[in-house]
């Protein structure tokens, strides 16, 4: 993916708005029905997926640093 530094931003902001959706729609699950694991599983999988791909993109706006 090639994104410009202003567009990799907005796509970071995006995502973050996202993880935070599923963190309340998990909430939410765990609520009304605790014993859907299965859905349970899945939103939380979207969510560390959602997470590693704003730390990648958030890797590539960051310069590297030789220590």
């Amino acid at each position: 993916m090639t994104y410009g530094k202003l567009t990799i931003k907005e796509k970071i902001k995006e995502l973050k708005k996202s993880h935070s959706q599923l963190d309340k729609e998990i909430a939410k699950v765990i609520k009304v029905m605790p014993s859907d694991q299965v859905t349970l599983q899945r939103l939380k999988k979207k969510k560390l997926k959602l997470k590693d791909e704003i730390s990648k993109l958030s890797s590539n706006i960051l310069p590297d640093i030789i220590a």
